[in-house]
């Protein structure tokens, strides 16, 4: 779809190539996994721990001019859900050409529908949708 993918985790390349090899969620695993030992891109971003040395679980998604576009945040304990990061990373796509546009929670995929952002949307979003 056009992106790089990286995660990043405060343990070192060799705890990922320990985890990639005898966990089997990790078997088919494509993507970049960064080392970040000393908590530094995680202090960066925001998501270090600093109490107990963890990163919290964030998902950040960065267009091609280096501009944040998404942010997730959970703590250490509770995953991710690919779905929702694909919707958000598809509807960044979209916006990026219909920049007039919004997609509301339940977007999914180009021919959704949007919403037209104004004050004559206030208190419509409901017709909006279900029109």
């Amino acid at each position: 779809m056009g992106c790089d993918i990286v995660t990043i985790s405060p343990d070192t390349e060799f705890v990922h190539l320990a985890w990639q090899a005898s966990e089997r969620e990790l078997a088919d695993v494509k993507y970049s996994m960064g080392a970040d030992p000393t908590g530094f891109l995680h202090r960066m971003f925001g998501v270090y721990l600093e109490d107990s040395g963890l990163g919290a679980r964030g998902t950040f998604i960065i267009n091609p001019d280096g501009v944040l576009m998404n942010t997730e945040v959970n703590h250490h304990n509770i995953g991710r859900n690919i779905d929702e990061l694909m919707r958000k990373f598809k509807a960044n796509i979209y916006l990026s050409k219909k920049t007039s546009e919004a997609c509301p929670s339940k977007w999914k995929d180009e021919g959704d529908v949007t919403l037209q952002p104004g004050a004559e949307m206030v208190g419509k979003v409901y017709e909006a949708l279900n029109q």
